[in-house]
């Protein structure tokens, strides 16, 4: 009932709380609206998500959620307690001390909210307005639907000059708008699945109204026959992987590589636990990871999987490099969930401290994977010599690195129910005390053969096996 008040008044339109109630147990409550509402559709979001939650009770946990807001309530803590704040300074009239008055008025408006929204809808209907919106329940706007011949003409027809890259889900294109903004354009590689084609347009409305500071925004996209584009906002200085292993490598210094890995935890924790629909992204990797003007990082392709035809996957030789980054129960057996993304988010973190590829040996005797190599030097408190030489000895706090290396091996555990969730991660790193609790278990790490046919050498017509190695 509080955070329904106060979170529209906080800058981010998010507040998290922790309640102590009699008995010495406490309720753990989150409230939260996209960032492009506004202050009073925030607050209309939430007095509907709180009439809502009173279904719930008495169940000890509860969610409502719409498509420009989320409230969730749980006695069992779903967050750190230093990730709480304090919300009585956006009271009013002294916070919850006037219980009755805020109860009455909550449910007087947000009958009032209900009403109003019924007649909204229902002008809209009556119009003939098409809906621009996931669920119908707010104003907010769904995706641009850009025009063909306008991207075609950003992208100099998708010239290969303009191309920026290419991956599993498609080649992307730097193009320049006609009022003068620059996007990154990507299209999509269509299967011959009709899937793709009935799904589209529904996943684009979810993807576009996720909105983080750490997840690059989808502006919208593009509907040509059989063809189908998206349109992002351009990040300038591309993506982690040229800092760490290409053109750049070595010029981020270690405050910039921490906040890099706490900004991508930020994102996944967000995409996991705290957007209304949980999105695995399936495909953690550096090349994954934009960076904006100021270095912060932006998590590229969430959501895309859902996407992918069922003829085609980002785990066919085509892409075997991804194996690298790849959860071996999801490698393996299919077994897919968020721990999977937290897997890959451990690898990544690795090649951030060690500028060493996840697919690379360091040692040809022993095939010294990255993997294998952080978990050996850990078990002999080595854990120094795993960082990248690039950085400056004088810049980073020794225990600090160390304890980053131990959170990322806790990550990659072999079995994904001891790996720790995204928002446990976020937690774990902000935090100032050492992780002497918490003591990984030896990682696995997926290993590829390619070999080529006897009938054809083309990389086209190679065959693959996948096996899952141990890093002793």
């Amino acid at each position: 009932m509080d955070l329904q008040i106060a979170t529209p008044k906080i800058s981010g339109f998010y507040a998290a709380t922790k309640t102590e109630v009699a008995g010495g147990s406490a309720i753990y409550a989150i409230a939260q609206c996209v960032e492009t509402a506004t202050e009073a559709n925030c607050l209309t979001c939430l007095q509907i998500g709180y009439n809502n939650l009173q279904s719930c009770l008495p169940s000890a946990e509860g969610r409502a959620y719409d498509a420009g807001c989320f409230m969730r309530y749980s006695t069992t803590p779903f967050f750190a307690d230093n990730q709480t704040i304090d919300i009585t300074p956006f009271f009013k009239q002294g916070g919850s001390s006037k219980k009755w008055a805020i109860i009455i008025g909550g449910v007087v408006g947000g009958v009032v909210a209900l009403l109003a929204l019924f007649a909204w809808r229902w002008s809209r209907k009556s119009k003939g307005v098409p809906r621009g919106d996931i669920l119908g329940a707010t104003e907010l706007k769904g995706p641009v639907n850009y025009k063909y011949n306008d991207l075609k003409t950003a992208t100099k027809n998708f010239s290969t000059e303009y191309k920026l890259g290419e991956g599993g889900f498609g080649a992307v294109y730097k193009g320049t708008l006609k009022n003068g903004k620059v996007v990154a354009v990507k299209k999509l590689v269509m299967g011959k699945s009709s899937k793709m084609e009935d799904d589209f347009e529904g996943e684009v409305k979810l993807i576009s109204n996720v909105h983080h500071r750490n997840l690059v925004r989808l502006l919208g996209c593009c509907i040509k026959g059989r063809e189908r584009i998206l349109v992002y906002e351009y990040m300038a200085n591309s993506s982690l992987d040229k800092f760490i292993f290409g053109s750049r490598r070595g010029s981020l210094n270690w405050k910039q590589r921490y906040h890099i890995i706490l900004g991508t935890a930020r994102g996944l924790a967000y995409l996991h636990e705290e957007f209304h629909v949980s999105i695995i992204h399936r495909d953690i990797k550096t090349a994954n990871i934009l960076l904006d003007d100021d270095l912060q990082p932006k998590i590229a392709d969430f959501g895309l999987a859902r996407l992918l035809p069922g003829d085609r996957s980002h785990l066919s030789t085509k892409f075997a490099g991804t194996l690298g980054y790849t959860a071996p129960e999801y490698a393996m057996h299919g077994q897919l969930s968020e721990k999977a993304d937290t897997y890959s988010y451990g690898i990544v973190v690795l090649e951030i401290i060690s500028g060493q590829k996840s697919t690379d040996v360091k040692n040809d005797e022993v095939d010294e994977y990255l993997l294998r190599r952080s978990w050996k030097l850990h078990e002999r408190g080595l854990h120094l010599e795993l960082v990248d030489k690039a950085i400056d000895p004088n810049e980073y706090d020794v225990e600090e690195v160390k304890k980053i290396i131990e959170i990322a091996l806790l990550c990659t555990q072999a079995s994904a129910a001891t790996r720790p969730t995204m928002s446990e991660v976020v937690s774990l790193l902000k935090s100032k005390s050492l992780l002497e609790h918490l003591r990984p278990s030896m990682p696995v790490f997926v290993e590829t053969n390619i070999a080529p046919r006897e009938s054809d050498t083309s990389s086209s017509n190679a065959t693959t096996s996948i096996s899952v190695v141990s890093a002793r």
